[in-house]
């Protein structure tokens, strides 16, 4: 398998196939393809698997685009503005993302729901208490809002956050939750109350542009119908 990523603002990942050769992405993820790509649709390992895929952020049924001829292409555009992240995997090398990352694979890479255990992580992480576990081998493409900042923490090295702002992370990174100090920082430093603490050692990739705040911001140039 062959690909190419294209543009900035809104990059296109186009997958070069060859025959027998696969790729797959969430229910809809795809924006054109060549003659000769045969699509199958599933769950991708059973009803319970999808449904955790769901929760997690990605499409219950997922779509497989198979070369049945010599060579063929399928193209994927992300659903936002931002930058698209291709990763290959080592066998049993996974990442942690937040929901809805997941891009395109090829079919040795498997998505399944993370689980958050800790309380005050789930409740004031910034994405609840699921998220999305990425494991190789095999090539991996993400979709990251705005620009990519990578960041790699030595052992007990420690970085802040605003938890919108964390894309992606390496399981060996620990991840908990701090309260910002001082009352006039609570209420007028914009942050919240609460900040991300991740603690190295592993790679960790931050976001610029977190939808929620990019709809918060074009929502108050929106009208309601009817005004």
């Amino acid at each position: 398998m062959h690909y190419n990523i294209t543009g900035r603002v809104f990059p296109i990942v186009e997958v070069q196939l060859t025959r027998e050769e696969s790729v797959y992405t969430e229910s809809g993820g795809m924006a054109w393809m060549s003659v000769g790509i045969k699509m199958s649709t599933s769950t991708r390992g059973g009803l319970v698997k999808g449904l955790g895929r769901a929760l997690a952020g990605e499409s219950l049924f997922m779509v497989t685009y198979t070369c049945e001829a010599t060579a063929g292409t399928v193209v994927f555009t992300p659903e936002a503005p931002g930058r698209v992240v291709d990763i290959s995997l080592r066998e049993n090398q996974s990442l942690i993302c937040q929901k809805d990352t997941f891009l395109c694979a090829e079919e040795s890479v498997d998505i399944k729901m993370h689980f958050r255990k800790q309380l005050g992580v789930g409740l004031f992480g910034g994405e609840g208490f699921i998220l999305q576990e990425i494991t190789g081998p095999g090539m991996v493409f993400l979709e990251i809002p705005g620009e990519v900042v990578e960041r790699t923490l030595a052992a007990g090295e420690k970085i802040l956050v605003d938890p919108g702002h964390i894309a992606m992370f390496e399981p060996s990174v620990s991840y908990d939750i701090s309260t910002v100090k001082g009352v006039k920082n609570v209420l007028f430093a914009g942050e919240g109350l609460f900040l991300a603490t991740l603690t190295g050692p592993g790679k960790v990739w931050m976001e610029t542009m977190p939808l929620p705040i990019l709809a918060n911001k074009l929502s108050k140039y929106i009208r309601p119908k009817g005004k």
